[in-house]
């Protein structure tokens, strides 16, 4: 996959941090930490699907946002990914599919969810 002309896509990710109530285990830290932070190459986030919610004044459409990456990379649930304008939040464990058959694995499509704040 080459995308000559695409942004650059970014993971975040949060420190663990001791948990305040239970020093035998850790949390993740908050945003505001400083964060463990990779480049994605050759990625892309893009539109997955839309659909279209009608009600009795109007159509409104959601569009549902993906990131588009090679399997294999370091994302799981509760990482940011990182556009040069926006940031989403990673809410479902990615799974690239592999064919029993060939062995062969597509590229990876991990939903994402606009962050907040």
């Amino acid at each position: 996959m080459d995308l000559p002309y695409g942004v650059s896509v970014f993971r975040d990710r949060r420190k663990p941090v001791t948990d305040p109530y239970d020093p035998d285990h850790e949390i993740p830290g908050t945003w505001d930490d400083p964060l463990d932070t990779i480049t994605i190459e050759q990625a892309s986030v893009g539109p997955s699907s839309s659909t279209a919610v009608p009600d009795a004044a109007r159509t409104q459409i959601l569009t549902y946002m993906s990131l588009y990456c090679a399997p294999g990379v370091d994302v799981k649930a509760g990482d940011r990914i990182r556009t040069s304008s926006d940031k989403y939040d990673v809410n479902e464990v990615p799974d690239a599919v592999t064919n029993p058959f060939t062995g062969w694995t597509p590229i990876l499509e991990i939903p994402l969810k606009l962050a907040e704040g």
